[in-house]
């Protein structure tokens, strides 16, 4: 496994910061895509019967920026912190979910627990792979007291009734059978 030098991994992390950033203010998460290798994989786990793998570019793009963070429009997903190993070019980063809606109090609506996406670098400012991981239970509870307060926007409530379909989706498998392992 090739090393990497600390300073392009901090460049490529911040590079990735910011454009997230951009995203989120756009509610289009797709020019992401453009960070990825075109043979990278994108994949998570959501809950103990489905996972999600979206396989090289072109899919990242479409489904797991596209398709996934469809409804997401008004979330943002700040870094707290990043976790760097320059041997393996492994790059850990924990976020929180923020919903631009408020609760009677003010809070900002966003689960509890941690959240956090694992990265390999692939040289040349680009990820070969990532894996998200979430408290699948905390996002649960968020979105229920979100319905119960109808503070679900019109995509969230399309994308949670799409979910609930019997219709399979492109990238979504039942676990082992994705094209290639989750981790």
């Amino acid at each position: 496994m090739a090393g990497y030098s600390r300073d392009e991994l901090d460049q490529m992390i911040e590079r990735w910061v910011q454009e997230n950033k951009n995203c989120e203010a756009q509610g289009d998460w797709r020019p992401l895509a453009q960070m990825y290798t075109a043979e990278a994989t994108y994949g998570w786990n959501y809950g103990p019967q489905q996972e999600f793998m979206a396989v090289g570019r072109d899919e990242i793009r479409d489904l797991a920026l596209g398709q996934e963070m469809a409804g997401l429009e008004g979330w943002t997903y700040p870094y707290q912190e990043f976790v760097v190993d320059e041997r393996s070019g492994s790059v850990i980063g924990f976020w929180k979910q923020i919903n631009e809606r408020t609760r009677a109090d003010g809070s900002h609506y966003s689960p509890e627990g941690i959240g956090g996406s694992w990265f390999r670098y692939g040289g040349d400012f680009q990820w070969s792979w990532q894996r998200d991981f979430f408290d699948f239970g905390n996002v649960a509870a968020l979105f229920v007291e979100m319905m119960s307060a109808d503070a679900l926007s019109p995509g969230m409530q399309k994308r949670i009734a799409r979910s609930m379909s019997d219709e399979p989706l492109p990238g979504w498998y039942r676990i082992g059978e994705s094209p290639v392992p989750l981790w």
